[in-house]
């Protein structure tokens, strides 16, 4: 019955949404609100559960999306983006511009959470799109698979790591198993699945940045463009490979925790380009503070839509719904590693949350790491892989894409859930491959 609450509940908000034309956030809160109430929960069980839905996804969100429009908007504003954009296209020629967007997805994403790393490379794809005249999700999607399967299989990610110390496995054998599995899983949910999506149009939406061309002579010079550019990356990346290789205690270590923090790492960034890209270039405070503000005014919506997307996995979490999806499953003769990847890929489907359904699966199959004699590395990315199935309108994420590309809820679905799913089943079909070698 719980199962069949969650999908009643999917399936009003779609009614909502394309039918009656509610708004998101409103159409999400009354849906989380309808199934919690469904689901046996009191009102004020209910309410506390939606209210921390939205307080927890947006206070570790608003910093960093906030932090990380400025930063865009920076970059966009002054021309570094159309500077760094007209390097990649010399470098690589626009026939190969996908592969540029990989490894420029794959280099953020390594050093910086999902989210972040996001927020810093749309900017970059929209200039992109925009100076080659390529449609924006043949550019766009490369990027984010890029970001996903690091976020999902890559530590030093929340996702990852805690579940390689659940299961005792070895950081660097994760990591390293996990960019042989990489490679060909972003090229698959990549540049090949963008072969099947020209007949989705769509463009990015007005004032979130400023596109308008501006002359050689008007932009700054391209170190400078992508100096600014990677100092997020720079800083995360540097308190990664601190924490692994000195001690907590060690004083360094701790100094970059705190700057590589994401929020502290975005913070600095942005003040790095007031300087670099403002008033170095001859602008004043004041008008250096307008592209900020316009910057945070073009995602307030965007911000409630994920934040109420947030309301709705807090509700599933709290009514219970991932007891009855592993209820499920208890007793199966399955593959270790393939009823890893299942559990974990039905309650991220049912929950929305990566990480939940992570940290949840890793626990139900636990045992069998030691009983069955199954790597512990393979089973970190067999879960890893799983929570990365089938994103939809329980996830911020799934919000997150399809308000940036300006795209309707059945376009998301038929782009950024079918790739999310490609990834899940190439990270899936390549553990499995993997396992008669390790």
């Amino acid at each position: 019955m719980s199962l069949l609450i969650v999908f009643l509940g999917v399936i009003a908000l779609l009614i909502l949404t394309l039918a009656f034309r509610l708004n998101a956030f409103i159409a999400l809160v009354l849906v989380a609100l309808g199934v919690g109430l469904a689901e046996g929960m009191a009102v004020r069980d209910t309410l506390t559960s939606l209210q921390k839905g939205i307080g927890d996804t947006l206070g570790s969100l608003v910093l960093i999306l906030g932090f990380g429009a400025m930063l865009g908007n920076l970059l966009s504003e002054s021309g570094a983006a159309q500077r760094i954009t007209y390097g990649l296209i010399k470098r690589f020629g626009k026939r190969n511009i996908q592969w540029a967007m990989v490894l420029t997805g794959f280099i953020v994403g390594l050093p910086m959470f999902y989210n972040a790393g996001f927020v810093v490379i749309i900017p970059l794809v929209f200039a992109v799109a925009v100076s080659a005249e390529l449609p924006l999700l043949y550019v766009g999607i490369p990027a984010a698979a890029a970001l996903s399967v690091t976020h999902g299989f890559l530590p030093p990610h929340p996702g990852p790591t805690a579940i390689a110390v659940i299961f005792g496995a070895d950081i660097a054998l994760t990591l390293l198993y996990g960019l042989v599995l990489a490679v060909p899983t972003i090229i698959i949910a990549g540049p090949i699945f963008t072969r099947f999506l020209k007949k989705v149009k769509t463009e990015p939406p007005q004032n979130l940045f400023i596109l308008k061309p501006l002359a050689e002579a008007d932009m700054p010079g391209y170190g400078i463009s992508v100096l600014t550019a990677l100092v997020p990356i720079g800083l995360m990346a540097t308190s990664a490979v601190l924490s692994i290789v000195l001690p907590a205690a060690s004083p360094v270590r701790q100094l970059f925790e705190f700057i590589g923090d994401p929020v502290m790492a975005l913070l600095i960034s942005v003040l790095v380009a007031i300087v670099t890209l403002g008033l170095n270039r001859g602008k004043t405070m004041p008008e250096v503070m307008k592209v900020c503000t316009d910057s945070i005014a073009s995602i307030a919506m965007i911000l409630l839509i994920i934040g109420g997307g947030g309301a709705l996995k807090q509700v599933l979490v709290d009514s219970g719904v991932g007891n009855e999806v592993t209820a499920l499953l208890s007793g199966t003769d399955y593959s270790p590693l393939f009823l890893a990847w299942l559990i974990t890929a039905l309650l991220r489907v049912c929950l929305g949350s990566a990480t939940v359904a992570a940290i949840t699966g890793a626990g139900i199959v636990l045992p069998l790491v030691g009983s069955a004699g199954v790597s512990p590395e393979l089973m970190v990315l067999s879960i890893g892989a799983g929570s990365l199935m089938f994103s939809h309108v329980n996830d911020p994420g799934f919000w997150m894409f399809k308000e940036y590309f300006n795209l309707t809820i059945p376009q998301t679905l038929a782009t950024w859930s079918i790739m999310e799913t490609l990834v899940s089943v190439a990270g899936l079909l390549g553990v499995l491959a993997l396992e008669p070698f390790i």
